[in-house]
């Protein structure tokens, strides 16, 4: 069993930034990659952000890139995902997600929704024009 717990979300202003954290427990985090993925109201969720178990590789939805970064810190079991230069389209509900089927996988184990084995229960981020 795996607990994933995010924090960070809030409202900010258009052009703000944000750092959202997900702590993970109940499993050796350090083995698995992890992702963000977002969901706007009326919209189905979507992929964010992976990071690979290791922290050495990384994939972001072409929405994000330049925007956002995504890192983790295995000695804290966190994941963390940095959101700059934020626009409206931004506000949704972010979930923090693993796969737990490979040990030492690479970020397309969490690239699809259908993949994972884990979600928090996310946490909201409102971006204001």
């Amino acid at each position: 069993q795996v607990q994933l717990v995010e924090s960070g979300g809030g409202l900010v202003q258009a052009g703000g930034s944000l750092r959202l954290s997900c702590a993970a427990s109940g499993r050796t985090f350090s083995m698995y990659p992890m992702g963000w993925f977002r969901q706007a109201p009326g919209k189905e969720r979507e992929f964010v952000a992976a990071v690979s178990w290791g922290g050495g590789g990384t994939t972001y939805a072409d929405f994000v890139k330049g925007r956002f970064t995504i890192s983790r810190d295995n000695a804290k079991n966190t994941v963390y995902l940095q959101m700059n230069s934020l626009t409206p389209e931004d506000t949704a509900v972010y979930y923090c997600a693993t796969s737990v089927n490979e040990r030492y996988g690479g970020t397309s184990r969490v690239r699809y929704s259908s993949d994972i084995d884990y979600w928090g229960k996310g946490t909201l981020v409102t971006v204001s024009s």
